[in-house]
């Protein structure tokens, strides 16, 4: 994923400084995807962004620490705005939580770097109370309560929404672990696959299925 000055937070940064911090961050998920968090130092990410010196990425990064918290924040964060304009404008809870699926498997078809970036991250870097707790808000937090929502709503049936909130994030992550295995991995399909069985899975008992209703 190529990170832009343009994605990073106002920090009040100048232009070139923006874009100093988005080589970084650009060069930083590549070595991530490719080679693993344990290959990921300072050196390896100097010599994928051709920059002349490591002080480059601490000046502006801090520690490894730091840098992975700018990488999972900057991440996190485009995942969700690509989320949010492909599912944002579906109306009915069934509708968002298809829509919402297929999102989550088209973001893993179109960048997968970012993703496997992200899970390098996600399995190795120290512990950050409040990235972790972003994390689990943007994976489990709002789908959660759009699943109780539509149970109150009754348009969803009885389950429990912590449990099928992570149960779909983790069906996202077998998406992306599917395509790692075979990059022939048809993910449009694989999408529409897992709309099907979450919406079964959601439905009111006794409710008609679409093809009954017509």
């Amino acid at each position: 994923m190529q990170i832009t000055a343009e994605m990073q937070p106002e920090i009040g940064l100048s232009v070139t400084e923006a874009a100093r911090r988005a080589q970084i961050l650009t060069a930083t998920i590549d070595v991530l995807a490719e080679h693993g968090y344990s290959a990921t130092t300072f050196e390896s990410i100097r010599a994928r962004a051709g920059l002349s010196s490591t002080r480059m990425i601490s000046y502006h990064f801090g520690t490894k620490a730091d840098l992975m918290n700018a990488v999972l924040g900057i991440l996190l964060h485009a995942k969700e705005q690509f989320v949010l304009e492909r599912a944002g404008q579906a109306t009915g809870r069934t509708a968002l939580l298809r829509a919402h699926l297929r999102a989550e498997t088209d973001f893993v078809r179109a960048h997968p770097d970012a993703v496997r970036a992200l899970d390098e991250v996600r399995r190795n870097a120290g512990q950050d109370p409040i990235m972790d707790a972003l994390q689990a808000e943007m994976r489990y937090g709002r789908l959660e309560r759009q699943l109780r929502q539509g149970q109150q709503e009754g348009e969803f049936g009885e389950f429990a929404p912590a449990v099928m909130a992570r149960t779909i994030a983790h069906s996202v992550d077998g998406a992306a672990a599917a395509l790692a295995a075979d990059p022939a991995t048809d993910l449009e399909a694989y999408g529409d696959e897992l709309a099907d069985l979450f919406e079964r899975a959601t439905r009111p008992a006794g409710a008609a299925t679409p093809d009954q209703a017509h």
